[in-house]
């Protein structure tokens, strides 16, 4: 999810270990907590000079329930011994901070396996990349609400019941608006399917995502041995089928795909991807098809691109995505609201 709601998830999970004893101070290291792991991006970028190493380390070991664990146990013990000194003495345990480092570590990974981005939760004993494809990475209807209800609880004294009551609303908020993702992504797989079915779609997969910033318009991707199909659906449609399906090439033959560099991008796409030439011969066009369509009457409107080049004899990457200003906005929020 973007860094805003991980904040925000971050700072209930500190008022949860610790706001009885330290006030609006537990929101704050909780928010610290929940950023850590994202911390990966400037992290890979330092340790590799090669994009796609970088991209593959995001959501990786930092990510990690191993990291959750160990990290939540040293970042805890040494917060601990920084602020158990002098009128805080006995304020606080070695305890308590190891637990609100845990929870606002742990559920961040937690709530980033809910987005199509995927999340190395099982490293370093598996790389898979847990996906639920239930909610958009960036979704005002799980964020505002509890930001809301935090900042509400923030003007109650620590021992005020008020201030637990709108913790725990914020909570129970978020998390019902997350377990209703998954009825409607069921719902969604559910008329994906049936409209690939009665198009006579010969797929080996498919999978079903929400658009940007809603969960009411849904974009579904179907592979077959030629091609990919895609279609977009409103849970406000009136019909209960997808209207419009679009093909797009299975275009990949112009490189090498088992060189080490095109592999993960293949694993990090989860193998649906397209790769176009651009003018330069050296350099490509590599798409990840996992994420909708900029406009969706438009097969061409990817908006998950990347300019692919070699450098020093490896594939290299940087990011070419689209515009989204290129994106009729009255035509997509019509389509939001169901046909």
């Amino acid at each position: 999810m973007d860094s805003l709601t991980q904040i925000v998830l971050g700072a209930a999970c500190g008022e949860v270990a610790l706001g009885k004893k330290i006030g609006n101070k537990a929101m704050l290291f909780g928010a610290i907590g929940g950023t850590i792991p994202d911390l990966d991006v400037i992290l890979g970028k330092l340790l590799f000079g090669n994009e796609i190493d970088a991209l593959a380390f995001h959501r990786g070991i930092m990510h990690s329930v191993v990291f959750a664990v160990l990290g939540a146990f040293v970042i805890g013990m040494l917060t601990f011994r920084a602020y158990n000194r002098k009128e805080r003495i006995g304020t606080t345990t070695q305890k308590d901070w190891i637990w609100l480092f845990f929870l606002s570590i742990f559920t961040h990974p937690i709530l980033d396996s809910f987005t199509p981005y995927g999340t190395q939760l099982f490293l370093p004993f598996s790389d898979y990349r847990v996906a639920f494809n239930t909610i958009s990475v960036v979704d005002p209807l799980y964020t505002l609400p509890f930001l809301i209800c935090l900042l509400v609880a923030m003007f109650y004294k620590r021992q005020r019941k008020g201030r637990l009551w709108w913790t725990q609303t914020g909570i129970y908020l978020s998390t019902g608006y997350l377990v209703l993702t998954l009825v409607n992504k069921n719902y969604i797989d559910s008329i994906f399917q049936k409209s690939f079915d009665k198009e006579e779609v010969s797929y080996k997969r498919f999978t079903a995502q929400p658009t940007l910033l809603n969960n009411l318009l849904w974009y579904g991707i179907a592979e077959t041995d030629s091609s990919y199909v895609v279609g977009f659906y409103s849970l406000l449609d009136t019909k209960k089928e997808v209207d419009t399906l679009l093909r797009l090439p299975k275009a990949r033959a112009i490189v090498d795909l088992d060189s080490p560099e095109i592999q993960t991008l293949r694993w990090f796409s989860n193998d649906y991807y397209a790769i176009h030439a651009k003018p330069s011969k050296d350099t490509l066009t590599y798409t990840d098809l996992r994420y909708p369509l900029l406009n969706p009457e438009d097969p061409n409107s990817s908006i998950f691109q990347f300019k692919l080049f070699k450098t020093d004899g490896r594939w290299d990457i940087e990011s070419d995505y689209k515009d989204p200003s290129q994106l009729d906005g009255k035509k997509f929020v019509q389509r939001i609201f169901g046909k």
